[in-house]
C-alpha cells in the first residue's frame, strides 16, 4: 500500500494568504526553517496505479501538478485523451478545505465520491457542485463502520470521531466533541497493512486508541500546538477546541492522550499556519519528535 501526502496544512495553508503570524512571516520571507504546505489531503493506492483521494482540498490543482503518480501520463495508452489514475474521492467531513477541491474534478472524469449521507447532503444543498456531471461522477453514500472497495485491493471504512459540524453550518448552539457521521476517520487496508487518516478530532478517547491498534500508521489531527494559539498569535479569537480540534500540548492534548501508545507510527497532519512545530529546530518541534511523532509534509510518501 502507498500513501502520498498531497497537502499537510489546515485550512489556508502555510503561509496563509493574508497572515503575518510569526510562522507565516518566516514563510513569506523564504526562511528555510518553514516549509510551505498546502491544505490537507492524501492519496492512497494498493498497487500504485489506481488511486483514491481522501478529501479534496482547494489546493488540489497544484497538488496534482506536484504528484507524478497522479498524472494522466501514468500508465496511459496513446489513444487515451482523458484519463486519470484517480478513481474515487472519500470525504471525512464537509469542511470547505476538504470539499472545495471537488470543483477541480469537473472535466467529465469517471469518479465516485464517497461520503456519509449528511456530507453528501451538504453537497446536494449547494448547487455549485452540480458541475460534477452525474453521468460521470457518482455520489455513493457510505455508512459508519461500512467497508467499501473503491478500487481493486484497497478497502476503506469510516468511523465517527469527536468533532463538530462545518463552520458554515454552525447555529447559535454548537455541539463540540460529539460523535456523528459529520466528522469521520478512515481506515485504509491493503495487502495486509492498515493505515488510519484522522485529520479532524476533538479528543483522544479510549475507544479511538483501541480502534487503531491494528494500524501500521496513523495520520492524526495536528492543527494547533496550544489550545489558545490563535489568540497568542494575535490572528483570531477561537481556541482549537472551539474549532473541534484538540491541541498537541496540554493536559487534554494529543501528546498526553497518545502517551505510551507505541504500536502505531504516528504522524501529525492538518497543521495550522500558527503552529510553532512548523518551524524546524523549534522547541515545540523537538517536543513532538521526542514523543515519537513525525510531522507530515507535502509530498511525503509512506509505503506499507
Amino acid at each position: 500500500m502507498r500513501l502520498l501526502v498531497l497537502g499537510s496544512a489546515a485550512g489556508g495553508g502555510v503561509p496563509q494568504w493574508n497572515c503575518l503570524c510569526e510562522v507565516c512571516r518566516l514563510a513569506w520571507a523564504g526562511d528555510p526553517r518553514v516549509q510551505p504546505r498546502t491544505q490537507s489531503s492524501i492519496a492512497v493506492s494498493a498497487d500504485g496505479e489506481q488511486w483514491v483521494l481522501l478529501n479534496a482540498s482547494p489546493d488540489l490543482r497544484a497538488q496534482l501538478d506536484a504528484a507524478a503518480p497522479l498524472s494522466p501520463l501514468t500508465n496511459a495508452a496513446p489513444t487515451d485523451k482523458r484519463r486519470s489514475p484517480i478513481a474515487a474521492v472519500l470525504l471525512t467531513n464537509g469542511d470547505v478545505d476538504h470539499i472545495a477541491g471537488l470543483l477541480t474534478l469537473r472535466e467529465r472524469q469517471e469518479l465516485t465520491v464517497y461520503a456519509t449521507e449528511s456530507v453528501l447532503g451538504v453537497l446536494a444543498d449547494n448547487s455549485v457542485f452540480a458541475v460534477l456531471d452525474p453521468r460521470h461522477v457518482r455520489r455513493q453514500p457510505i455508512r459508519l463502520e461500512e467497508a467499501v472497495q473503491p478500487v481493486a485491493g484497497l478497502e476503506l471504512s469510516i468511523f465517527a470521531v469527536p468533532g463538530k459540524v462545518p463552520l458554515y453550518l454552525e447555529g447559535d448552539n454548537v455541539e463540540i466533541g460529539g460523535e456523528s457521521e459529520m466528522t469521520v476517520g478512515v481506515r485504509v487496508s491493503a495487502n495486509g497493512a492498515n493505515a488510519y487518516y484522522i485529520p479532524g478530532c476533538a479528543s483522544v478517547t479510549g475507544d479511538l486508541k483501541e480502534r487503531v491498534r491494528d494500524g501500521d500508521v496513523i495520520l492524526f489531527d495536528g492543527t494547533v500546538y496550544h489550545d489558545d494559539e490563535m489568540q497568542r498569535a494575535g490572528v483570531g479569537e477561537k481556541t482549537g477546541s472551539r474549532m473541534g480540534h484538540l491541541s498537541m500540548a496540554g493536559e487534554s492534548g494529543s501528546l498526553q492522550g497518545w502517551d505510551g501508545y507505541a504500536p502505531v507510527r504516528k504522524i501529525f497532519i492538518h497543521i495550522n499556519n500558527t503552529n510553532p512545530v512548523l518551524v524546524e529546530g523549534s522547541p515545540e518541534r523537538a517536543t513532538i519528535e521526542a514523543a515519537g511523532w513525525e510531522l507530515a509534509y507535502d509530498g511525503m510518501e509512506i509505503e506499507l
